[in-house]
C-alpha cells in the first residue's frame, strides 16, 4: 500500500532534523555542548564525597575567644584591598566567612585603601565581626604610577589593548591594583610582622563550614599557597609577560625549583592557542581574589627580583598583566609544586566561577558546578592540568 504523500513529507522532515542534531552534536564547529567543546573533564573532582585534608588540624578553642590572653592564634590576618563605596559587598562577604569560619577563630580583618576608609566603612565594618579590625592607607609611592612608565606610550597601549576588547584596559586604578597586589601589599608596615594572609574581595560567596585553622593547617603542613579556582587568562592582556619571563630565567636559572610545575605553566595540549598567542605561556593561573599564602615567598629574593624585573618592563600598564598570573608563574617556577595546595573543601564564588565541593559542610551552591554562567565558560578551567602535572594535593 502506498504512503500517502504528507505522511512521506512529514518522515521525511523528521529524518533531516535527526540528521542535523547528530551533525551539530559531532561538529567540531557546532553549538552543541559536546564535551571536547566545553567540559573540561569527564568527571568533576568535586562531585566524590569532600572531607577535610590530611594531616594535622587544629579546631577552634577558647584560646580563639577575642582578646584571649594566650591566644593560640598565628601571626596571620583576613586581607581585603576595598573601596568605601564597596561597602555593601564586602559586607556580604565578611558575613559569609564569618558565618563559616572566622567565628570560631577570630582572626583580624585589615582592609587597605588608596584614600582614609570612611567612619560608616568602619562602623559597619566592625559590626559584622567580633575580631579586631584594621583600617590601613596605601603609601603613595606603592600606588602611583611610577615614573619610569611614559605616560604618551601607556596611553597608546590602551588604545590598543581595548581594541583587543580587554576588560579594564582604560582603568588606570586596574592596572595600579594589579601591581599593588602583585609587588606592593607585603611591604606594607601594617603587614611587616605578618606571615600569612587570606585575600577577600567585595561579593564573594563562601557556602561551606570549615572547622579548623586555616592558617594553622598552612603552617604546620609546610605549605606556601592556596587556591580554589585555577583559569585561563586572555593571552592578549599578557603577550610578552612570558617573554620577559623567560629573559628573566635567562639571568637566573638557579631559581627554578627542581620539583617546579613548569609543565602546567606551559601546556600546549590543552589550549594551544592560548599557548601561541601567550607566546609560550599556557595562561593557566590561580585566580587570586582566593588566595591564601605565606608572604614569605613574596619576600623572598627569587620573587622579588622577578617582581622588580617585571615592573621595570611596565607590562602592568604598557599591557594588563594581573596579579594572578604574575604570582602564578611565580609559584610555578620558583617554589615545591607539593607546598601548593587546593582548598577544595573550602565552597567559593566569585561571579561566574565556583568551587562547590560534594560536602553535608556546605550549602549555597551546587555540587560540582564550575559555573553558572553560558557553557563556553566550562572551558576556561584550568584545574585538570593542574591535577595532571601535580595533582590534588
Amino acid at each position: 500500500m502506498a504512503i500517502a504523500r504528507p505522511v512521506r513529507a512529514l518522515a521525511l522532515a523528521a529524518a533531516l532534523v535527526w540528521c542535523f542534531f547528530i551533525w551539530q552534536l559531532l561538529s567540531p564547529s557546532g553549538t552543541a555542548m559536546t564535551k571536547d567543546k566545553y567540559l573540561s573533564f569527564e568527571r568533576d573532582p568535586n562531585l566524590d564525597p569532600t572531607g577535610e585534608p590530611e594531616g594535622k588540624l587544629v579546631r577552634a578553642s577558647e584560646d580563639y575567644a577575642p582578646g584571649a590572653t594566650n591566644s593560640a592564634r598565628i601571626n596571620a590576618t583576613l586581607l581585603a584591598l576595598v573601596r568605601n563605596e564597596e561597602l555593601d559587598g564586602m559586607l556580604q562577604a565578611m558575613r559569609d566567612l564569618e558565618r563559616t569560619w572566622n567565628h570560631k577563630f577570630n582572626y583580624p580583618w585589615t582592609f587597605f585603601n588608596d584614600v582614609p576608609f570612611s567612619e560608616e566603612f568602619k562602623k559597619r565594618t566592625r559590626a559584622v565581626t567580633k575580631a579586631e579590625v584594621r583600617y590601613e592607607l596605601i603609601p603613595k609611592e606603592h600606588w602611583e604610577m611610577p615614573s619610569w612608565i611614559n605616560q604618551d606610550l601607556y596611553d597608546e597601549s590602551v588604545k590598543i589593548l581595548e581594541e583587543k576588547k580587554i576588560q579594564y584596559a582604560d582603568k588606570i586604578s586596574y592596572h595600579q591594583m594589579c601591581r599593588w597586589n602583585s609587588g606592593m601589599f607585603y611591604k606594607h608596615p601594617a603587614l611587616a610582622n605578618t606571615q600569612y594572609y587570606w585575600r577577600v574581595e567585595p561579593n564573594v560567596h563562601f557556602f561551606c563550614d570549615v572547622d579548623y585553622d586555616v592558617f594553622r593547617y598552612m603552617h604546620d603542613s609546610n605549605k606556601t599557597y592556596g587556591f580554589t579556582i585555577n583559569l585561563y587568562d586572555a593571552p592578549a592582556s599578557i603577550t610578552t609577560l612570558w617573554p620577559e619571563t623567560e629573559k628573566f630565567l635567562a639571568e637566573h636559572p638557579e631559581y627554578v625549583h627542581e620539583n617546579s610545575a613548569m609543565n602546567w605553566l606551559t601546556d600546549k595540549t590543552r589550549r594551544p592557542d592560548h599557548t601561541k598567542d601567550a607566546n609560550g605561556y599556557s595562561t593557566c593561573h590561580f585566580w587570586s581574589n582566593f588566595e591564601i599564602g605565606d608572604m614569605n615567598f613574596w619576600r623572598s629574593k627569587a620573587y622579588e627580583d622577578y617582581f622588580n624585573h617585571l615592573d621595570r618592563a611596565g607590562g602592568f600598564f604598557y599591557e594588563r598583566w594581573g596579579d594572578a598570573p604574575v604570582h602564578s608563574i611565580a609559584l610555578g617556577l620558583f617554589e615545591d609544586s607539593s607546598k601548593i595546595h587546593w582548598f577544595r573543601d573550602i565552597g567559593y564564588q566569585h561571579i561566574p566561577f565556583f568551587n562547590c565541593p560534594n560536602s553535608p559542610k556546605c550549602k549555597g551552591c551546587v555540587t560540582g558546578r564550575f559555573t553558572d554562567g553560558e557553557a563556553w565558560l566550562n572551558r576556561e578551567d584550568c584545574r585538570p592540568n593542574w591535577f595532571k602535572y601535580v595533582g590534588m594535593g
